[in-house]
């Protein structure tokens, strides 16, 4: 077998309800190595549900998921330990920590879980910080000086410390002006190239899908409805592909309004 037909994350029959609602339905999804793949759909649909699954932060009901073919969902400490040793997580919000320094939080896990001495923990996260074009005396600085655009990047630059060979996107252009969100879609390409990471990101900005993506699959009613390259949704012969890439109101996915 070739290195580029070689699976990274295989997911079968992945199942997930919360008092008894299903959310994830049966979900079969293979990642191979190196590749990026974004997982679309309106919200509500199980997209941050499959992604904690996947990250290991989530036990699903029913199913299997493998990283390099061990089951993490079985959720032992071995099992655990594999992925968090090779995982890398830009979250929606940016999630830094207040009382941090910059460099503190992208050195965290450096310090606390890997045990590097913070000298060096912090020539590597000044080295992350150039990575997504932030200068050095950023580091210095804390989270609330800066803007989102500029989280967002220091996000990043924690996801990398490590040198991930999974990284994990959780709606990254979110809360982002059209321009900065361009940047950020960059910098993602840019970083999962340099890392040769595998790459998982979820979202609806079909600008960013389009960018990241060398795969993209729909998610709708805890299934996946669809997949393929970005450049095939245009004519994926799918109308709930084709509504919601369109964005129209109109067609065979309803969504459900109040009424007063």
């Amino acid at each position: 077998m070739k290195r580029d037909d070689e699976k990274k994350i295989s997911v079968r029959g992945l199942y997930k309800a919360f008092e008894s609602k299903p959310v994830l339905r049966g979900i079969d999804l293979d990642v191979k190595k190196g590749r990026s793949l974004v997982v679309i759909g309106g919200s509500g649909t199980g997209k941050s549900v499959l992604l904690k699954c996947m990250l290991g932060t989530l036990r699903p009901d029913k199913g299997v998921i493998e990283v390099d073919g061990r089951n993490i969902a079985r959720h032992s400490d071995g099992d655990r330990r594999h992925m968090t040793g090779q995982t890398g997580m830009l979250f929606q919000g940016a999630a830094l920590f207040d009382s941090l320094s910059v460099w503190e939080n992208i050195a965290f896990r450096l310090i606390y879980a890997e045990k590097k001495s913070r000298k060096t923990a912090r020539e590597k996260a000044i080295d992350c910080l150039a990575q997504v074009g932030l200068a050095p005396e950023v580091g210095n600085l804390q989270p609330a000086a800066l803007s989102g655009g500029m989280q967002k990047r220091v996000s990043l630059a924690r996801a990398i410390a490590s040198d991930p060979q999974i990284l994990f996107f959780d709606e990254p252009t979110t809360g982002l002006d059209p321009i900065m969100a361009d940047v950020i879609n960059n910098l993602i390409v840019e970083r999962v190239k340099a890392l040769g990471a595998t790459a998982v990101s979820i979202t609806h900005d079909m600008a960013s899908a389009r960018k990241i993506a060398d795969e993209i699959a729909m998610l709708y009613q805890g299934r996946i409805i669809w997949r393929g390259k970005p450049e095939e949704m245009e004519n994926s012969g799918n109308p709930m592909v084709d509504q919601f890439v369109h964005g129209r109101a109109e067609g065979p996915i309803q969504m459900t309004l109040r009424r007063s």
